[in-house]
């Protein structure tokens, strides 16, 4: 799926909703299957992500900084979503977009969508987002492919 706003790369992962939902619902687990390799560490982890809840990341894209994220979107094994901000004061000029995962089970897995949704960016930020649309379909492409190697390595 692709609009103006929204990104969407699938990938049919043999391996059923729940470990998969149970890496993404980590933050600590997030630097491990990040195929852009922007995100280095969680700065707040070992704890089970739910509804609303606030966590941190240490980023590094050239220079390093730190984003603030908040579950948005949460059915247990089915979907979660985080919204992005920038740390700090700076938050309401850059950030705002949603990562979602969307894990269906189908015959042979769970068919997982990451999307993209940057409807909600900040407006300064979101014409410099917006070219960053084709990098980032690779790099979820990616991420996909690496939840797929951990979950099948530890099943």
């Amino acid at each position: 799926m692709t609009s103006r706003d929204t990104v969407s790369v699938q990938r049919l992962i043999p391996a059923p909703p729940e470990p998969i939902f149970d890496l993404l619902a980590d933050p600590e687990g997030h630097a491990r299957i990040d195929g852009g390799g922007s995100v280095q560490a969680a700065r707040s982890g070992g704890r089970r992500l739910g509804m609303g809840d606030r966590f941190g990341m240490d980023m590094k894209i050239g220079l390093s900084y730190s984003t603030s994220n908040t579950v948005v979107e949460l059915v247990e094994n089915r979907r979660i979503a985080w919204q992005t901000l920038a740390g700090g004061p700076l938050s309401n000029l850059l950030g705002g977009r949603i990562w979602r995962y969307e894990l269906e089970p189908v015959e042979g897995g769970t068919l997982v969508t990451e999307t993209w949704d940057i409807s909600k960016e900040a407006l300064p930020s979101k014409p410099f987002v917006r070219r960053m649309e084709a990098q980032t379909r690779t790099n979820m492409a990616a991420t996909l492919e690496r939840i797929e190697e951990i979950v099948t390595a530890e099943g």
